[in-house]
């Protein structure tokens, strides 16, 4: 249901996201089907292979291999990676916790769109990402702005009456993302903001 509900916003349909304390806001996936302002950030750190994890419609995943960048995008709905084969990206429909093609060699892995968020444990999944990037390997996250409260919560897609099965999210503050990192086996070099998103790169 979560990726049924998820190709549906992708296609336009007004889909919320519903969280455990009864707060909802619109999950707006259609801008994940075009360039961000912002996405240079991230896109001119990437000069060797790049993981794309929870890589959606595969923008970003799209944008590297115009540039002669080997990329793979990997998401759990099938349909966003179709989305990103039919855009002329690579993209696997693979879960990042289950097996993932090349780990131990991606040069770079992105949680772009606050993907840090994923599973609702930025430790377990910075972890798993000190599996999948090489050794020297930088990790790109997408976080909350300096300041902003981090939290974990249970959420869920809702469209109406209906409702998918709920799931761990995280929210990242930029300002906790160094102890997390440290944590996790990895150090932040560099944390800033461009076009009003912020990013931290990790090694």
């Amino acid at each position: 249901m979560i990726g049924e509900l998820y190709e549906e916003s992708l296609q336009g349909a007004e889909i919320d996201i519903e969280y455990a304390d009864g707060r909802r806001e619109p999950l707006r996936a259609m801008r994940w089907l075009r360039p961000i302002d912002g996405d240079e950030a991230m896109l001119s750190r990437c000069t060797g292979p790049t993981l794309d994890v929870g890589s959606g419609p595969g923008r970003l995943t799209v944008a590297l291999a115009a540039r002669g960048v080997a990329a793979l995008g990997i998401d759990v709905t099938p349909h966003a990676v179709r989305l990103t084969l039919q855009a002329g990206g690579m993209a696997l429909c693979r879960d990042v916790f289950g097996r993932v093609p090349g780990a131990g060699r991606w040069a770079t892995a992105l949680l772009a769109d606050g993907n840090i968020g994923i599973g609702g444990d930025p430790v377990a999944l910075l972890r798993r990402m000190r599996q999948l990037v090489r050794p020297g390997g930088e990790v790109i996250a997408e976080v909350a702005p300096p300041g902003t409260p981090s939290r974990i919560d249970r959420v869920r897609l809702r469209q109406g009456e209906v409702a998918g099965e709920w799931f761990g999210w995280a929210d990242v503050s930029a300002s906790d993302a160094p102890w997390l990192a440290g944590e996790s086996g990895f150090e932040v070099t560099e944390c800033h903001e461009e076009a009003g998103r912020w990013f931290v790169y990790a090694r």
